[in-house]
């Protein structure tokens, strides 16, 4: 019982036991060095008679036995010691000082060895057995004194964070499959990371260097075209993800009942001509509104976050009205970007007068024409002059090459004609390229979100440097028109940046597969509470004077903190997927470091061939086409005006040959009768 009673009587018997050890200590020295002793005075009848009968035991006829003795009493006094526990005492000290202390005690017995008087011999040997005895006493004391847990061995609680992840591979006719290693407490497993619809979309996030492309986006393109997938590519940094789409083309070429066809929008380098704005998909005025919309939040980002300001909106009604124009006129013969540009410069008198003749655009330039006509120049310039000064950046003839060529469509899920398209931005240029990159990913959008058409997968790296509004619907609507949307981003906070807090919160919010490398700030916090908690187990420690309480407990905590997604290595990735109704996934999460054969890539990558030149396009050839722009839109003006002319000649001369009729007057009334209504 540990009651005030015991604790005393236990206090006294380790009292006694410690002092019958001292005692024993005490009298072998008194019979090792009797003569000593005596030269000292230290001797008496009384005690010499005591301990001469003591002697008669056999306990003291060598010098072991009362050592062993001695020591074997103050053992049994230390087991029952209850000292005060000190965290700070160490292992390492309590060996130090019962080993020390051991040696010394037992090897004092060389001294005697030695040559020198009797008295600094006995003085030496007493001394050293002494120290010993005190050492193995001290070391003795402060094993008692040791907290005995486990607590401080995993500092960071990594095991404790640890839980079981997918170790099946769970592959169909869609699915992305990543090979993983993850630690489950002190094992580490094999797993695997199953995206097993990937219409629910894909957002891959990290910071640079975390290994987004190199360990999730290279393997989606690797394995969707080698399940048959038509394919867009946006390619940030041109042409890595083009070559390997490419070259993965070639390897899978046979997996395809149609045959697809590759393409590469380059806007610094032209490959193939691609017209955006091409008149058959552009039903209605309702699509160059979106072309429109998109091509001047690509030139001014900040505008995103000022949708229906009266600046904002201005110029976009009037892009859309010379956009429109161009595909109504001669059914879209000039329907292309570089011929909206061209036509927007020309002077506001001779622009207004041919944008008048089309009865659709009329509400949309009726502000503009009022200005002119009002002679409120300062208001119509701030209206268009900034379309007309974010266009002016794109007139150049590369652009107007590639942009005013029909080589092929954004169709790319046509079952009759599917495509793998790249398109490759430059980021030393990515303000001046951006609009016209997001207006082709606007259209495409668009074309391919549509029934009966092939599965595809829209890969979009770096996806902030775009403005695709119609992105979100897409994801939403396009899970029943097979379209998997991958969307690589650095962290949330570069959504916020680029679109604005509300559009950013929706696209983290609808991507129902998420792939996470390292991400810090408000990225992790979210990532962290999207994870959700996880049982853990707790240990705590409790010292006082008399005894230490240990207590275990489990409470719920985050499976993944925010610390350790900031703190994840390059190929080590967070996330959750998402499951189909037929294909259940209990265990959705995971916290793994992603398998990839570095040799086999290095070999692979080495065998590339390049991205064949499909046409020799020189400077010639630009300026021809750059030229030629210019004087379509000059012949659309001369044509267009000597047209009205002509029509306002015929209508002078036609009013001039017309009659007079004369006014048909009233027939007379008689009293209060009125006349007749006309």
């Amino acid at each position: 019982m540990n009651t005030g009673e015991d604790t005393q009587g236990l206090r006294k018997i380790i009292d006694l036991t410690r002092l019958i050890s001292i005692a024993i200590l005490v009298i072998h020295f008194y019979v090792l060095c009797y003569k000593d002793f005596q030269l000292w005075g230290f001797t008496a009848e009384i005690t010499d008679r005591i301990i001469s009968n003591i002697v008669k035991t056999g306990l003291f006829s060598d010098w072991l036995k009362p050592k062993l003795a001695t020591l074997l009493f103050l053992c049994i006094s230390l087991l029952g010691t209850k000292g005060k526990k000190d965290e700070k005492i160490q292992k390492n000290s309590i060996v130090v000082y019962l080993l020390g202390g051991t040696l010394i005690y037992f090897l004092s017995l060389l001294v005697f060895y030695l040559s020198g008087s009797i008295f600094l011999i006995s003085g030496l040997y007493i001394g050293l057995t002494s120290i010993g005895y005190l050492l193995i006493l001290t070391g003795g004391t402060w094993l008692s004194r040791l907290i005995k847990l486990n607590l401080s061995k995993d500092v960071f609680n990594s095991e404790n964070e640890t839980f079981p992840q997918e170790e099946r591979l769970l592959e169909n006719e869609y699915s992305v499959n990543l090979p993983t290693k993850y630690r489950l407490k002190n094992q580490v497993r094999n797993g695997w990371i199953n995206c097993v619809n990937p219409f629910r979309s894909i957002l891959v996030s990290g910071s640079a260097g975390s290994g987004k492309t190199y360990f999730v986006i290279r393997h989606i393109i690797d394995q969707h075209l080698k399940k048959g997938f038509s394919m867009f590519v946006y390619d940030f940094k041109f042409d890595d993800l083009s070559k390997m789409a490419y070259n993965k083309l070639l390897k899978y070429y046979k997996n395809y009942k149609v045959k697809p066809k590759f393409y590469v929008i380059d806007l610094e380098h032209p490959k193939h001509r691609c017209n955006p704005l091409h008149p058959e998909s552009m039903d209605d005025i309702t699509d160059a509104t979106e072309s429109s919309r998109t091509i001047m939040l690509g030139l001014n980002k900040e505008w995103l976050k000022k949708t229906g300001d009266f600046f904002v909106e201005s110029p976009i009604n009037f892009l859309t009205a010379i956009i429109w124009y161009l595909r109504k006129y001669k059914n879209g013969q000039y329907c292309t970007l570089p011929h909206v540009i061209e036509l927007m410069m020309i002077d506001y008198g001779p622009l207004f007068t041919l944008l008048e003749k089309e009865e659709e655009i009329k509400a949309l330039i009726n502000p503009f024409i009022s200005a002119y006509r009002n002679n409120a120049m300062a208001q119509l310039e701030g209206q268009i002059a900034s379309a007309k000064i974010g266009l002016a950046r794109l007139s150049s003839p590369q652009l107007y090459y590639v942009l005013s060529g029909n080589d092929f469509t954004l169709d790319i899920n046509n079952p009759d004609a599917p495509k793998i398209v790249c398109m490759g931005n430059n980021p030393q240029k990515i303000d001046t390229y951006g609009a016209v990159l997001s207006l082709y990913v606007s259209r495409l959008l668009k074309l391919v979100n549509k029934k009966g058409k092939l599965k595809s997968s829209l890969i979009f790296d770096e996806f902030p440097t775009l403005v695709a509004m119609g992105i979100v619907s897409t994801i939403s609507t396009g899970r029943s028109n097979l379209i998997s949307c991958t969307l690589g981003i650095q962290s949330i906070e570069q959504m916020k940046k680029e679109y604005g807090s509300e559009f950013a919160e929706i696209i983290a919010g609808i991507s129902g597969n998420i792939i996470s490398g390292q991400v810090t700030g408000d990225s992790a916090k979210k990532l962290s509470e999207t994870f959700g908690k996880i049982v853990q187990d707790r240990e705590s420690v409790s010292i006082n004077s008399s005894e230490t309480s240990v207590s275990k407990s489990t409470q719920m905590d985050y499976a993944i903190p925010g610390s350790k997604i900031a703190t994840l290595s390059s190929g080590e990735f967070v996330g959750i997927v998402a499951d189909s109704p037929n294909e259940k996934i209990n265990l959705k999460m995971f916290h793994a470091e992603i398998q990839n054969d570095h040799e086999a890539i290095a070999y692979e990558e080495a065998l590339y061939v390049p991205i064949p030149l499909i046409k020799e396009v020189g400077y010639d050839d630009l300026q021809e086409n750059y030229i030629k722009i210019k004087n379509d839109i000059q012949k659309l003006l001369q044509d267009e005006l000597k047209d009205l002319q002509k029509e306002t000649s015929l209508t002078k001369s036609s009013a001039k040959k017309r009659p007079i009729r004369k006014a048909v007057p009233f027939p007379k009334t008689k009293g209060n009768q009125k006349p007749m209504s006309m």
